[in-house]
């Protein structure tokens, strides 16, 4: 098909040029169609402040709706639900001053904390599982979830005022807004203690007043530096500063804006006739200023008054380096002697990860040697505490002095120097670290070897004890420190004597066996950067008052901001974990899966998407990437299309919200971290604001439908569209307000089988949401426990059953976990499920547990002992410990073994420490 001029009769008396391109209400200028600078042909000025009355009253009753929509019964569920477990505790953590840790930066914390302590709240809740009450100890967890609904409400006008922008009609504008009320994942979490609220309205915001500035851009020479161009300019740098200070997605929105200023000053650079080169540096350095710096601003500003708020040590304190952690409130080290001896009491850290101090505590090996464990543990603690021991004993008067503190009787120090050999003998549980030629428990390479806690009071240890001192004298700071070991100066490594190995750690967690502390292994040949330690505690009794001290030096702001930046990046890089709920990019698009959010009482909150919105909205990027790729191919073969004025603003206007969806969605498929359903609503958005566009221009701009000329027909399409919209809408509700609903309409609405949320969850009539179970006193032959709904319930009988589902939550039977293969890795959960019938026996409903929607674990509280959070009932469930006569027996059976063999090698070799 060839492409023809583009002719256009002139007016009738009476007729606007305007209707060539659009009936609008607002008022507008027409641009010249040829232009000579580097304005762009058939833009108008789309003024916000322009728009006609009624407009503005349209935007009211839209954004009034919005608000009924996402207010409606916003106090249910009335406890904890899915990320309310961090988001709220964050809360509470502010209020009191407690430093923690999280992968995302403090804005919209800080303004859930605001909206919370408006109203009261004195952060004595603690959010801590999902299902916790929050009435009777009156939280006000409404106020708290207000935040994150009125910014989802100010995301209705948000929508319409950038179609408007945009140049689309008030119908394609409307219609925008309501995709945005109508939406039911959008809704749900714009419901809740949650970020991506906050998130999408700061997006959205950036996205209006980066397509404001576009259009007053493209308007040429006559609109550059006033104070309209200025104003959305600036306003882009504020939303860009604000929604990187949400989450670190705003990263992507900062790239989506970039690239875009990139493609502006590329054709001012080509404008030669208007720009002189002063005056191009003039656009670049206004741009840098208000995109880089503004944003640069706010984003610090952020993090300042996140320090200011805490002051006070916390869950994540142990994340952050020992100079941090000086600057929190009674976290200051008290200055510690420089010099280290033999019989000196140090504390180990690893100079390369945030994973903490070299750790042993009285639980073992499930695996390998079945010794003590050794780990990487996070806070300060007595059993971090290692006595450095000469790998023979002192020489006194009458013979060798015995045990490990027999250096304290010595009336001279024996400092320690380079290449020196070593003992490290663990105060707390008596034994010594110790390491064989037995693989590590995660890391089962061969270069990998196991490091253990071996002995016990009393026992002198073998030669697998053994590690030379090697310091790395690059490192180091001061010329005394590169001779001997110091105090924090000096960095070195522990080189094991038998093996080679040098004592290694790396960002590996153990299981929840060893509390999902870091793993410690010993490893040849390995880096440098994960081998290297340093003393951070040092105690001897031979050392006074007087003795040389040493500190660390407390870091300004600027030092803990770049800090803190670089531990956010390490943690969030290594959520790499599955999630029950959890999927991946490639299913986003389609809406394959949403999330379980909360469940009980036969109701249930599962975050999906408005399948009307969601699917259309994709359609529109592909049509788009269909078109663009035609054109492409037409432009290749000769063909004049951008020659036409309404065919470059498609391209170019519909290219920047679809380029805009890429931004926010191609990033994830490099990610291998834990990413859920809602990692997609900025993307969303665009793919929305895209499908408006599509609409208008077939509708009101482009001649080739033939829609141009009947705006009846776009009105009415729109109608209809938004009525599909609200039916679905209305369908999926339940989901994300909690409400009632029953079994069968579940399931006629269960498009996908891939939607697990679970219909039989639900009451097989309304009514039965009203009628309360009879109490019995007996069970009937009914094959389920029975309780009774008094207030002190009775369960009559007990089923344990095993379940196996697969990555994705969808239950597999037994033949297909007979077909799976032997190196499939499972994750236990455990959870109980209450079923009440009636009198008669008869089933009325099935209780299940809150916990089956699952928070994502949160960094912060990751690794702690039970044994220093006083947490006894889970120091109970953890493996069982080994004492003395466990060791003692284990030496005298490899000694009977070394008998028997006739052959001598270390007494601790491939031998456990419990018994079997």
């Amino acid at each position: 098909m060839a492409s023809r001029p583009v002719t256009r009769s002139q007016p009738s008396k009476g007729q606007s040029p305007v209707n060539d391109f659009e009936k609008s209400g607002a008022k507008h200028q027409l641009v010249k169609s040829k232009r000579n600078d580097y304005g762009s042909e058939g833009v108008r000025d789309h003024d916000l402040f322009a728009l006609p009355a009624t407009d503005y009253q349209l935007l009211g009753v839209l954004t009034l709706i919005g608000a009924v929509v996402r207010l409606f019964r916003i106090y249910q569920p009335s406890s904890v639900v899915f990320d309310e477990v961090h988001f709220g505790g964050f809360a509470s953590k502010y209020i009191k001053g407690r430093f923690f840790m999280d992968v995302h930066p403090p804005l919209a914390k800080l303004l859930l904390t605001l909206a919370g302590w408006l109203a009261g709240f004195k952060g004595d809740f603690d959010f801590k599982e999902i299902g916790k009450d929050y009435v009777e100890p009156k939280v006000p967890y409404v106020a708290m979830r207000m935040l994150p609904a009125i910014c989802g409400v100010l995301a209705v006008p948000t929508m319409f005022l950038t179609l408007r922008a945009y140049g689309c009609r008030t119908t394609t504008a409307a219609l925008g807004a309501g995709l945005i009320i109508f939406e039911n994942g959008l809704l749900t979490q714009s419901r809740l203690i949650l970020l991506d609220s906050p998130l999408i309205i700061f997006t959205a915001f950036t996205a209006l007043a980066w397509t404001c500035f576009t259009n007053q851009h493209e308007q040429g020479p006559e609109k550059a530096f006033e104070p309209n161009w200025w104003f959305w300019l600036v306003a882009t740098g504020i939303g860009l500063g604000a929604t990187v200070s949400v989450k670190w997605v705003g990263l992507f929105t900062i790239f989506w804006v970039g690239c875009l200023t990139v493609l502006q000053l590329w054709v001012l650079l080509g404008d030669t006739k208007t720009v002189t080169p002063r005056l191009w540096f003039k656009h670049l350095f206004a741009r840098a200023f208000c995109l880089i710096v503004i944003p640069l601003t706010f984003y610090m500003g952020m993090f300042a008054i996140h320090f200011i708020c805490l002051v006070n040590p916390g869950d994540g304190d142990g994340f952050m380096s020992s100079e941090f952690q000086a600057t929190l409130n009674s976290k200051s080290m008290q200055d510690v002697p420089v010099d280290v001896a033999l019989g000196s009491r140090v504390s180990l850290r690893h100079h390369n990860t945030q994973g903490g101090y070299l750790h042993s505590h009285n639980h073992m090996y499930p695996t390998g040697s079945k010794q003590q464990q050794i780990t990487l543990y996070p806070h300060k603690d007595d059993n971090n505490v290692w006595l450095l021991e000469n790998q023979t004993q002192p020489e006194g008067l009458d013979g060798p002095i015995n045990g490990p503190k027999a250096w304290d009787t010595l009336s001279s120090l024996n400092f320690i120097e380079d290449k020196m050999v070593l003992r490290l003998y663990h105060l707390q549980t008596h034994r010594r670290l110790h390491s064989h030629d037995v693989r590590a428990p995660i890391t089962e390479a061969e270069w990998q070897n196991e490091v253990s806690a071996y002995g016990f009071e009393g026992f002198d240890g073998d030669a697998n004890d053994y590690f030379r001192v090697e310091i790395v004298k690059a490192l180091s700071d001061g010329a005394e420190a590169k001779k001997r070991l110091r105090t924090i100066q000096t960095k070195f490594k522990l080189v094991h004597v038998i093996t080679g190995c040098v004592l290694f750690s790396h960002k590996v967690k153990l299981p929840s066996w060893a509390y999902e502390q870091q793993e410690v292994t010993c490893a040849r040949g390995g880096t440098l950067p994960n081998s290297v330690w340093y003393i951070e505690g040092n105690d001897h009794p031979k050392l006074g008052a007087d003795a040389e001290k040493v500190n660390y030096r407390k870091p300004g702001f600027f030092g803990k901001f770049w800090e803190l930046q670089k531990v956010m990046w390490r943690t969030n890089a290594g959520l790499v974990a599955s999630h029950t709920w959890d999927s991946r990019p490639p299913s986003w698009p389609v809406l394959r899966r949403g999330i379980n959010f909360w469940g009980r009482n036969n109701r249930q909150i599962y975050l999906t998407g408005n399948p009307i919105i969601w699917w259309a909205s994709t359609a529109a990027v592909a049509i788009y990437a269909l078109f663009k790729g035609l054109a492409i191919l037409r432009w290749q073969r000769g063909y004049q299309d951008y020659r036409d004025t309404i065919f470059k603003r498609f391209d170019y206007e519909i290219g920047t919200s679809v380029f805009g969806w890429a931004c926010h969605y191609f990033p994830f498929f490099l990610m291998q971290r834990q990413l859920f359903l809602h990692h997609y609503f900025p993307a969303l958005y665009f793919a929305i604001l895209s499908l408006c566009q599509t609409y208008d221009f077939i509708t009101s701009r482009a001649s080739v439908f033939g829609l141009r000329d009947r705006p009846g027909v776009g009105r009415v399409g729109a109608i209809v569209f938004l009525v599909l919209s609200i039916s679905a809408f209305a369908l999926y509700s339940p989901l994300a307000y909690g409400n009632p609903w029953t079994k069968s309409a579940c399931k006629r609405v269960k498009v996908l089988n891939t939607w697990d949320f679970d219909c039989n969850n639900f009451h097989a009539n309304l009514s039965q949401y009203n009628t309360p179970p009879v109490a019995v006193a007996s069970a009937k032959a009914t094959g389920s426990p029975v309780v009774t709904d008094n207030a002190e319930q009775v369960v009559v009988k007990e089923e344990e059953m095993v379940e196996y589902r697969d990555q994705d939550g969808n239950l597999l039977d037994e033949a297909e976990v007979a077909a799976l293969d032997s190196d499939v890795e499972y994750s236990t959960h455990y959870e109980t499920r209450v079923k009440v019938v009636d009198a008669d026996g008869n089933f009325l409903r099935e209780e299940g547990p809150d916990e089956e929607a699952i928070a994502p674990p949160h960094p912060d509280v990751d690794g702690r002992n039970p044994e220093t959070s006083g947490d006894q009932a889970t120091a109970d469930a953890q493996p069982a410990t080994a004492d003395v006569g466990d060791d003692l027996e284990k030496e005298q059976n490899v000694e009977q073994g070394q008998d028997q063999v006739g052959e001598a090698k270390p007494a601790s070799e491939g031998q456990p420490a419990t018994k079997k």
